[in-house]
Order: structure tokens, then C-alpha cells, then sequence
């Protein structure tokens, strides 16, 4: 029986190193689509089972997309997990050639444990990402000009006041950008997640564009995915407090806020913080328990595509 073929591929800004297995030596092409072509026409023939690069800040989309085109089974990890694995397996240094290969060599331990790839997100769920990014970013610039001017000399003022104004104009621009997105893509969507007291259009288009799986799995599996469940610390007769930890950040914090907001409006959650802080839960603990409750409510609304209502917030 023929040995089966992994790849991994460390992608770089300009380039990117492929290792295949049963090759010693790494193959090095231009990140671009001359080089997409070319890796496409060395891999098609070996068929490999599995393709795996690691997420490099949007620098790997491009060729992940291009081989997922040609047929290629194709999966894009976190780069803390793929560097975890490395120095797992001794490989300390860190060059092109040792994370290709440390790649390699992880695609084929994932897919004996049953690895399942992820869908790459199409054009519509690109663009929204996109604009949930830089909305983000336009956000955490109008913070901080803000922040300059409570300290800004006089003379400095106007400069700092111009560019304000810059960053406002260019957010109320995305934010219409988003909405016009949303209701010709997902409207559908966000209006049954907005039905919940708490959760608003930036909460609701967060969700849709860094988690596309919501509705999709269980309530166990989407906790986790996003960094909620938490994690023991037990060894021995040791037995640590749980953590959160991990997951997707960016969704964390939107539930973050629409927590807080639902412990002030929304019925349910306010009670259920209410009994978890009587019960002599910390505050923080009892609000991160809240957006576990909300994040498992939400997907249970996307799955069953029915809005808000109190008996499905009890029974979840």
C-alpha cells in the first residue's frame, strides 16, 4: 500500500516553503499565482491527504484558496498550535525550511487524529470580515486620538482634532458599508441574533464574520471554539481554579460588552448573574458565565432560526 502524502507549507510575505513527505528536500516558490500554478501542478499528481499551512495574517489566503480550487484538501491552523507542535517534536530553531517540515509532519498527526479541515470562507464572508477588521481598528484609532487630546498641548490640539474627524467620517463610511452587506447577505441572520436584549449590530456582525459556525455546532464545541469552556487544573491531589483560555478574542470581547449589557435588560441573564453572585461567585466570574450562556443561546437561535424568547433561553 502506497504511503500516504502530507504537505505543510510555511508561508512567508513574498514566498512561501513546501515540504512533502518522503522528500528531504523543501521547495521554495513566490507567493503569487505563478507560484500557486506551479505548487498546484507538483502536488496534483501525489494527491496528498492533507495540506496544512498556518494562519500568517492573511498572507496564506490566497494560496489556501488556490489549492482548495485545484481539489486539494487544505487546512489552516493557529501558528501557536503549529509552534507548540515544533518544539514538541525537538525542533527549537525556527527557519522557512524546519516550520515546512514541522508542518509536514503535524498535518500527519492531525489527520490520524481524525482531522477535519474547515471550510475556507468564501468572497461574501471575506468582505464582511474585512470590514469588521478595519471598523475595529478605526475604533481603537479614535481611542486613542481621544486619549492624546486630554493631555495635548493647545498647539497640538487641531491636528489631533482634524484627524478625529478623519477616523469618525471613515467609521460612519464602514458602518454603512456594513449594514448594506449585512442586509443583502445575512440579514436574515442578524436579525434573529439582534433579537436578543444585549446583543447589537456590531455583536451581531462580529459573530457573522469570526464565527461563521455559529448554529452549526454543539453547544460543548462552540464554547471551545471561541474560548469559553472552561479548563481544569487538577494534577494529583491538586485541584486549580478553572480558566478560560484560548479561542477567538475578538469574538470574546463583543460578548463581553452584550453581557454586561444583559445583566442590566435582559431578563435571563440578569437572573442568572443574579443567582450565580448571591450564590458567592466573583463578579468577573459570574459575567464570563453569562456570556457563556449568552454564546450557547445564540447558537441555539441560529440553529433553530428562531428569535429570542424566554423558553428557549431556559432550556439552553
Amino acid at each position: 500500500m502506497s504511503e500516504l502524502v502530507y504537505v505543510g507549507i510555511d508561508v512567508a510575505k513574498s514566498s512561501f516553503e513546501v515540504a512533502v513527505t518522503g522528500e528531504v528536500q523543501t521547495l521554495r516558490l513566490g507567493n503569487d499565482e505563478a507560484g500557486y500554478a506551479e505548487l498546484c501542478q507538483v502536488l496534483g499528481p501525489l494527491a496528498p491527504r492533507l495540506v496544512l499551512l498556518e494562519a500568517t495574517g492573511g498572507y496564506e489566503q490566497d494560496l489556501a484558496l488556490a489549492l482548495a480550487a485545484a481539489g486539494l484538501r487544505v487546512s489552516v491552523v493557529n501558528p501557536r498550535q503549529a509552534r507548540d507542535f515544533a518544539r514538541c517534536v525537538g525542533k527549537l530553531a525556527k527557519t522557512d525550511r524546519i516550520d515546512a517540515l514541522a508542518l509536514r509532519d503535524f498535518a500527519a498527526m492531525l489527520d490520524a487524529q481524525g482531522h477535519e479541515p474547515r471550510a475556507l470562507a468564501d468572497e461574501q464572508q471575506r468582505e464582511l470580515t474585512a470590514l469588521v477588521t478595519r471598523r475595529r481598528q478605526l475604533v481603537a484609532m479614535l481611542v486613542a486620538e481621544r486619549q492624546r487630546l486630554s493631555v495635548a498641548h493647545p498647539k497640538a490640539k487641531p491636528s489631533i482634532l482634524q484627524i478625529m474627524d478623519a477616523i469618525a467620517a471613515q467609521l460612519h463610511d464602514v458602518d454603512g458599508e456594513l449594514r448594506e452587506h449585512i442586509q443583502a447577505h445575512h440579514a436574515d441572520l442578524a436579525a434573529l441574533l439582534t433579537s436578543v436584549k444585549g446583543v447589537g449590530p456590531t455583536t451581531a456582525s462580529t459573530l457573522l464574520a469570526q464565527l461563521p459556525e455559529l448554529g452549526k455546532l454543539n453547544r460543548k464545541q462552540i464554547t471551545s471554539l471561541v474560548g469559553l469552556a472552561p479548563m481544569n487544573r487538577d494534577s494529583g491531589t491538586l485541584r486549580g481554579q478553572r480558566h478560560i483560555f484560548g479561542g477567538r478574542a475578538d469574538v470574546r470581547r463583543v460578548l463581553y460588552v452584550a453581557a454586561l449589557v444583559g445583566t442590566r435588560f435582559n431578563p435571563v441573564i440578569k437572573a442568572f448573574y443574579a443567582k450565580l453572585v448571591a450564590g458567592g461567585k466573583p463578579k468577573k466570574v459570574a459575567l464570563v458565565a453569562c456570556m457563556h450562556k449568552l454564546l450557547v443561546i445564540l447558537n441555539a437561535i441560529a440553529r433553530t432560526k428562531s428569535p429570542w424568547s424566554n423558553e428557549i433561553a431556559m432550556v439552553v
